[in-house]
């Protein structure tokens, strides 16, 4: 039995690594895959672990883009500390960005659990977010983006961005990653700028809902509930490297079009799938 709780972990770090960072909704993944695993835990841990495990992801964006992130660097001549400043700006319009989210989280976060985590609103999300994606690209092919690097985002753009990252927080299946480029790009940030902005945005907001998440659980695992997370986490981890990588040489070349009608496809599939599960009985 822990063995294929253990895989069923391993399964679900690698749907959390892959959909994390493409604009394909990772909560809305994890909903739908964990209807079909059906994990033998208690449903507390179950809700907890479906968050939580984003943690392993988040790490990936932290040892890919670290002197992207972290604003201080020593000099080999002697070994003084340097501040970089343009960091800690960015740090500053990361931090604006994230206030919506954060302040709707800590205050209906049980709410919102309770409300929209079904398969009718990560399916309808799926499709209304698809479409916005093919909407926004058409409308922006040939234009030149106002925004070519992360020094260019202004204070006004982040807290814009950060009200499309609060539709993600609200609505699971509108995808947090895939909210954040949209916003970016119809501000006129670039359409790689915006991924790594939306990938640097995640470390502030995963980290917290997840500490949110295990602070309502609680602190005490059992062996199998331990090792279950631990695992989830360190598959999406190294899935999430892979991932970040692809994505960042990907959106150089291409638009994301493509994530549109995945998104358009897989959401009329997994309403069909249900309507006629409930026919059948």
């Amino acid at each position: 039995m822990q063995i294929i709780e253990i895989l069923k972990a391993i399964i679900l770090g690698i749907v959390e690594g892959v959909t994390e960072w493409l604009p394909i909704s990772s909560t809305g993944h994890m909903i739908l895959v964990n209807q079909f695993l059906h994990q033998n835990m208690s449903e507390e841990f179950k809700k907890m672990f479906l968050v939580v495990i984003q943690f392993g992801a988040v790490l990936a964006v932290v040892v890919l883009f670290w002197n992207k992130l972290f604003p201080f660097a020593i000099r080999r001549k002697g070994n003084e500390s340097v501040i970089k400043k343009d960091i800690f700006v960015m740090w500053f319009k990361i931090l604006i960005a994230c206030i919506p989210a954060a302040v709707v989280g800590l205050l209906w976060d049980d709410k919102i659990d309770e409300l929209f985590y079904n398969y009718q609103t990560v399916s309808i999300a799926l499709i209304v977010v698809g479409i916005w994606f093919i909407i926004v690209e058409n409308k922006n092919a040939g234009k030149k983006p106002r925004v070519i690097s992360i020094a260019d985002i202004t204070y006004k753009d982040a807290i814009i961005i950060g009200l499309f990252q609060l539709v993600s927080a609200v609505f699971p299946g509108t995808s947090r990653s895939g909210a954040t480029i949209i916003g970016a790009m119809m501000v006129g940030v670039s359409r790689g700028i915006a991924t790594e902005f939306t990938f640097f945005l995640a470390v502030p907001v995963m980290f917290g809902a997840s500490l949110l998440k295990i602070a309502k659980f609680g602190f005490s695992f059992t062996m199998i509930e331990g090792t279950v997370l631990f695992v989830g986490m360190a598959v999406a981890f190294a899935v999430s490297m892979v991932i970040i990588k692809a994505l960042t040489g990907y959106v150089k070349k291409h638009d994301f079009k493509i994530f549109g009608w995945y998104r358009i496809v897989l959401g009329c599939a997994v309403l069909g799938f249900f309507l006629i599960k409930g026919i059948l009985g």
